[in-house]
């Protein structure tokens, strides 16, 4: 497993946190998700061999949210 902290831009709300979250905790190989509303960090842990770190910041793209 690989840790990963992505920084995304307009979140702002319970919402967002559940629309993040819920997106890419979706994806095969990925483990957790904890998005940090505070600092608009998402904490990403997840198998590289079968989730690429593109395809996470894909579909934070995807909800409408900037990725750094």
């Amino acid at each position: 497993m690989e840790k990963i902290t992505i920084k995304a831009n307009g979140m702002s709300c319970g919402h967002c946190v559940n629309a993040v979250e819920g997106s890419v905790s979706k994806l095969a190989g990925v483990d957790s998700v904890k998005v940090h509303l505070d600092t608009g960090n998402v904490d990403v842990e997840f198998n590289p061999s079968e989730v690429s770190l593109s395809k996470i910041k894909e579909t934070i793209d995807d909800q409408g949210y900037d990725v750094e």
